[in-house]
């Protein structure tokens, strides 16, 4: 059962950052817009591709379970500074902090969620022990 719940996780941490990469490109003009207003204007065609790029390969790896450490750091290296850029709730006006701190807190648990795959690795239903699991025989001089 251990390792369902494992393949389930890792199908939801997949989608959000699949949909992520999709919805970035998708509505990309939305995006760079987006991206200027929290100041990040240094080449946004190439920050939103090679993001995208970095989540689509993530998820994909982490969905299949093959390099789940590589397939964490990828996405890390995205939710980490976006949960932060984002999601400064304590910057942000009372009217809508508690807003933004909820946003803030969810993109943590999703944080956490990587980090538990980083740490417990996949589980039985993976690429990865696929491979693990097939061995040739020896041969024999």
């Amino acid at each position: 059962m251990k390792d369902l719940f494992d393949l389930l996780a890792r199908a939801m941490i997949a989608t959000i950052s699949l949909f992520e990469a999709f919805t970035s490109v998708w509505f990309m003009h939305r995006t760079k817009e987006t991206m200027l207003e929290y100041g990040l204007s240094w080449n946004p065609d190439l920050l939103i591709y090679s993001t995208s790029l970095a989540l689509a390969v993530g998820g994909i790896f982490l969905l299949i379970g093959y390099r789940p450490a590589f397939a964490v750091t990828l996405l890390l290296l995205y939710w980490v500074p976006v949960t932060f850029i984002v999601y400064s709730f304590w910057d942000d006006p009372r009217h809508i902090r508690n807003v933004q701190a909820i946003h803030f807190m969810k993109n943590i648990a999703f944080i956490g969620g990587m980090i538990h795959v980083l740490v417990y690795g996949t589980g039985k239903y993976s690429v990865r022990r696929f491979f693990g699991v097939t061995k040739l025989p020896k041969e024999k001089w």
